[in-house]
């Protein structure tokens, strides 16, 4: 296929090599000049596709993409298609949607995972959107998705794409915040020889193997004790949405939202909340006090 790719970062470069690689023809477009790009603006990029066009967005959620889908609705043709393939809320999926519609202009979200290995492992991608439009863009997604038969799926209409890959980011968090804790239990026994070979071990035959896993491995590999990694972990949003929508469902979330308030913890250099709870102790029971 023929096809448009806004955003050359690290996850929509590296796709665009994947595809070149997979013998599509990409056009390529994004507001740096050093990215790599065929052109320097979405006139030129729309202008170098043939009708009925297909672009994939990956932009920052929010208003980058906001205004990449308005700008698209007024240079677009009807019959077109755009897929977003970044982290949008499947809420603002369903706005594009209408938006775009108005104008005869398809549109998909994709779920998109794999980071910076999905250039050559693969990306396991979510699609939402008709069955129409999956099968018009499959040719792009069986490039893009791992070898063999698992890695894709059409996951429902639109808004289904991100809203599967928004609860697979959450189960994503939970997996991380368990096998940090794990280790961190394992470095601080005494009774534990090396925490990283036992990790090491598990990578195989163990029920809690996987990729993070080995992921862990290789980061230990590479920084013993990692001494040189900062104790803080963003928080993208995903996980906030996906609790807010499991209290509106009635569907509780308790590991989920342990390991979001964590990653929001990490923020924190001297945390108000742990402050009142000193100020408390010390004035019950006369506890002592840290002063810095």
């Amino acid at each position: 296929m023929k096809i448009g790719m806004i955003g050359l970062g690290r996850m929509g470069g590296n796709m665009v090599a994947r595809l070149k690689n997979g013998g599509h023809d990409v056009v390529g477009f994004d507001m740096s000049p050093d990215s790599g790009r065929d052109v320097d603006s979405l006139e030129a990029l729309v202008a170098a596709l043939e009708a009925p066009r297909a672009i994939w967005i990956m932009v920052p959620a929010g208003k980058p993409t906001d205004s990449t889908v308005d700008q698209l609705a007024q240079l677009l043709e009807p019959g077109d298609l755009v897929i977003d393939g970044g982290n949008t809320r499947y809420r603002e999926d369903q706005r594009h949607a209408k938006e775009l519609e108005q104008h005869g202009i398809h549109f998909m979200d994709v779920g998109t995972s794999g980071g910076v290995w999905g250039r050559t492992e693969g990306y396991a991608l979510m699609a939402g959107g008709s069955a129409e439009d999956y099968e018009h863009i499959r040719p792009v997604l069986e490039t893009l998705k791992p070898q063999g038969d698992s890695g894709l799926v059409h996951a429902g209409p639109v808004g289904a794409g991100h809203y599967v890959k928004m609860i697979h980011n959450g189960i994503e968090y939970g997996m991380m915040q368990a096998l940090g804790e794990g280790y961190a239990m394992m470095e601080a026994s005494e009774l534990v020889d090396n925490p990283r070979d036992v990790c090491d071990s598990w990578r195989e035959g163990s029920v809690v193997r996987s990729w993070l896993l080995d992921l862990l491995v290789r980061a230990l590999d590479d920084d013993k004790d990692l001494e040189h990694i900062a104790g803080r972990a963003q928080e993208t949003g995903e996980a906030k949405w996906m609790i807010e929508d499991g209290l509106n469902l009635g569907v509780p979330l308790p590991v989920t939202a342990a390991s979001l308030f964590a990653r929001q913890n990490s923020q924190l250099d001297d945390p108000m909340t742990m402050k009142v709870v000193a100020a408390l102790r010390n004035q019950f029971g006369g506890h002592a006090v840290d002063k810095a």
